[in-house]
């Protein structure tokens, strides 16, 4: 995957990926073709302020169907470390996405990984 210098602009095609969830199964961006999709990138699992992004995602499951949107939380955590959270946030439905290995490379494509930390 290239890495973007900047940010997507509006009705710039989105890239692919396929990264895992917190259950360890594969979510590839292509499986929701036809639908809109948030891709909601957090810098890091375990800080508060991401905690509540990823919270009010799960919170308001019903609004995005009624929408027909799907939520991805994405960061550069490890997989397990998203498990792990995802359990001690309550989270059920909303997927969070793994984008540790390559590391960013996901949140590289798209310009906004943050060289300086090493996040998204």
């Amino acid at each position: 995957m290239e890495k973007k210098s900047g940010p997507l602009s509006i009705g710039e095609v989105a890239p692919v990926f396929a990264l895992k969830d917190q259950d360890g199964k594969e979510v590839r961006l292509s499986e929701f073709k036809g639908k809109r999709v948030l891709l909601s990138f957090h810098p890091l699992a375990w800080t508060a302020v991401c905690a509540k992004q990823m919270q009010a995602l799960e919170e308001n499951k019903n609004v995005f169907e009624s929408l027909d949107t799907i939520p991805l939380g994405l960061s550069v955590d490890t997989m397990p470390s998203k498990k792990a959270w995802a359990d001690h946030l309550c989270i059920k439905s909303l997927r969070l996405l793994s984008d540790f290995w390559p590391h960013g490379d996901v949140a590289k494509a798209y310009g906004i990984f943050r060289d300086k930390g090493g996040t998204s």
